[in-house]
């Protein structure tokens, strides 16, 4: 038994120094990329906003991106919607449900995304959010 004992507290202190040191890792990279890709932005104002035709491109794809995210939440739904009709097993038309809640939620993400950055990037001075609106109405 204390040998039981013994390795499962050694195989808890392992997962803690892992976790520690994968945590550690994490920062260390987060503040490096902070750092390399924060600075060279402050430095560069205006370039994505002085750039032709850049911002509309931004917009462009952005929206473009939104619609196809909606057309396929209307298109999952629907199939889902349709499969739970034919399926006669309760656990099937749990798993459709969830998959439905799935295709839902990353669509508002999608939805909130957009202008959640044109908010953000213009309180924090980044380049795009002066010139480049990200909602997708």
């Amino acid at each position: 038994m204390s040998d039981s004992h013994s390795s499962t507290d050694a195989r808890s202190a392992d997962q803690q120094r892992s976790s520690q040191s994968i945590l550690r890792h994490v920062a260390i990279g987060s503040v490096l990329f902070t750092i390399a890709a924060v600075q060279p932005v402050a430095a560069q104002d205006s370039v994505v906003c002085s750039a032709e035709k850049l911002p509309g491109m931004v917009e462009g794809f952005f929206q473009i991106t939104t619609t196809l995210g909606f057309i396929g939440l209307a298109v999952i739904w629907q199939a889902d919607s349709l499969a739970e009709i034919f399926t006669a097993s309760p656990e099937q038309k749990k798993r459709l449900k969830v998959h439905k809640r799935a295709a839902l939620k990353s669509a508002l993400i999608l939805a909130v995304l957009g202008p959640l950055y044109t908010v953000v990037a213009s309180i924090m001075g980044l380049p795009l959010g002066d010139c480049v609106n990200l909602t997708p109405w």
